[in-house]
């Protein structure tokens, strides 16, 4: 399995390989919307970032993660941060996760196409026989992206994370499996495609 850091391009986002270069852009996106204050998620404070993309880039030569910086494609603005981790060759699963956008980003499409983007090099180029999802237990608007991903909620791990203001959080289990990647697959580029159409009709 060849685990090596690739880009990742779609109509309205592209995903490239973080490094330490999308720094500055990276804490943009971080402060748009102060999204280390979020309690249900564990996003960096932009004065952590630079160990952030050190911690990344270490776990990538180690080939258990490979993370992007979420590009816009038409401003070149950095839009967030995503992950491909866990990534377990023997057993061929990986999780899909660490991921956040500013909110300028959010509710936008660019994460139902990251995600199209991550699961196909996961399932087509990597291999994988399943995918994961993790988010809290009281992340509404994350189990609800996951869900419309067409994973399957597999159960709840209990006091599974301690978060950054030491609560200890409950972690919602979600999965997508080979079986089940080509009708997912299918179903999300359709929703992408009208979310598209929707975005270029006039108004008026």
């Amino acid at each position: 399995m060849d685990v090596a850091a690739v880009e990742l391009v779609g109509e309205r986002v592209r995903l490239e390989p973080l490094e330490q270069r999308h720094h500055d852009g990276l804490c943009e996106a971080i402060r748009d919307g102060s999204l280390w204050e979020l309690a249900v998620t564990m996003v960096p404070h932009p004065d952590e970032v630079r160990g952030f993309i050190d911690d990344a880039l270490a776990a990538r030569a180690q080939g258990t993660q490979l993370a992007y910086a979420t590009v816009d494609p038409a401003t070149g603005r950095i839009a967030g941060s995503t992950r491909l981790m866990m990534i377990d060759p023997a057993h061929r699963r990986l999780e899909i996760g660490w991921t956040f956008l500013g909110t300028s980003w959010q509710r936008t499409g660019v994460n139902a196409e990251a995600k199209l983007l991550m699961l196909t090099h996961a399932f087509e180029a990597l291999g994988m026989n399943r995918v994961e999802f993790l988010t809290d237990v009281r992340n509404s608007a994350s189990r609800a992206a996951i869900s419309g991903l067409g994973a399957a909620q597999e159960g709840v791990l209990r006091s599974h994370m301690v978060m950054r203001d030491g609560r200890v959080r409950d972690s919602a289990l979600y999965a997508l499996t080979r079986a089940e990647w080509p009708e997912a697959k299918r179903a999300l580029t359709a929703r992408i495609a009208a979310s598209a159409r929707a975005a270029a009709s006039p108004r008026g």
